[in-house]
């Protein structure tokens, strides 16, 4: 019988959050993107300010996949939700159910703190869209992602390279 676990990721997991974040950008088409450290995931996630949480699931004992969340805030609502940076399952574990055990245990974490709302961006491409929609969660029409880095960024804060 197959064992699922899906538990809260400690620091002595940074290493293996780092080889799914790995597998999750050659999964999207970017296998040479990821400039993060495993250093830079345990100062980050189990440092003296935690930016992020993450949740792994396993099967067999086998890491699987992950959810990568952090909190942000509504203006509108008044209180603070989440933003689900990532959300992976590893090819061979698909078929489990370990998506939809990931996303249960986000939404867990947000009621159980009260939070407004769970937001996350999904490529246009990514079949996954439809598993998202199967759970509820709605497109947000009207809305277009933006994103300021590197050179625009550091240009606008008034800082050329």
């Amino acid at each position: 019988m197959t064992e699922i676990v899906i538990r809260r990721a400690e620091l002595a997991d940074a290493v293996t959050l780092h080889a799914l974040i790995k597998e999750l950008a050659a999964f999207e088409r970017e296998p040479e993107s990821v400039r993060s450290t495993v250093a830079d995931l345990e100062s980050a996630g189990w440092g003296e300010q935690p930016r992020f949480e993450a949740i792994l699931a396993e099967v067999d004992g086998r890491p699987a996949g992950f959810a990568l969340m952090y909190p942000n805030y509504s203006t509108w609502e008044g209180r603070a939700g989440f933003y689900l940076e990532d959300l992976f399952v590893c090819e061979w574990a698909r078929g489990h159910g370990l998506g939809r055990r990931l996303f249960e245990e986000v939404a867990r974490t947000a009621v159980a703190r009260n939070c407004a709302r769970v937001d996350l961006n999904v490529l246009e491409w990514n079949p996954a869209r439809g598993f998202y929609e199967k759970l509820g969660v709605g497109h947000l029409k009207g809305w277009v992602p933006y994103r300021l880095t590197g050179m625009a960024l550091r240009r606008l804060a008034g800082k050329n390279p």
